[in-house]
């Protein structure tokens, strides 16, 4: 008995896996993905336990814009993510908990802040975020399914 045409196959269908597992890599890295969103900072336009479709285009291109709902890594705790507003972009004057009372938007930054204002932690408590830690732009929320909606304001 010869297991050759076993091999053959077996090898044939863990390249396929391979290749699939490697495209669903890229797509969910470079163009976009499902994101669970959590905590009351965004209410009332997101809630605990909404899905997310994001896109990650749009953010490597640098095309933000204020008004945009972005996911990125939260700037004082990289294992944690965040779910905000743009509300400054680099040159914006902005409003926050800091001496001066405002300040201006770096280069290379954004200002988040969450809808809740009475209870987000956001650029009013930890400053510009560096546009290097957002993720994604988020598109539409998926779920739950009576609430299906876009979120973009373009």
């Amino acid at each position: 008995m010869s297991f050759r045409p076993y091999l053959g196959k077996a090898s044939a269908v863990i390249g396929y896996v391979l290749q699939t597992a490697c495209i669903t890599h890229c797509i969910i890295e470079y163009v976009g993905d499902f994101v669970l969103c959590t905590g009351p900072s965004m209410e009332p336009t997101l809630e605990t336990n909404n899905i997310l479709f994001t896109e990650h285009i749009t953010p490597r291109l640098q095309r933000l814009r204020r008004g945009d709902i972005i996911t990125a890594k939260c700037p004082t705790d990289p294992k944690q993510n965040i779910c905000k507003r743009i509300t400054g972009l680099p040159g914006d004057k902005v409003k926050g908990y800091f001496p001066r009372g405002s300040q201006v938007v770096p280069r290379g930054h954004v200002w988040l802040e969450g809808d809740n204002s009475d209870n987000s932690k956001d650029s009013r408590m930890y400053g510009p975020v560096p546009q290097g830690l957002i993720r994604g732009r988020v598109v539409c929320r998926v779920w739950p399914l009576n609430k299906m909606s876009l979120l973009t304001e373009h």
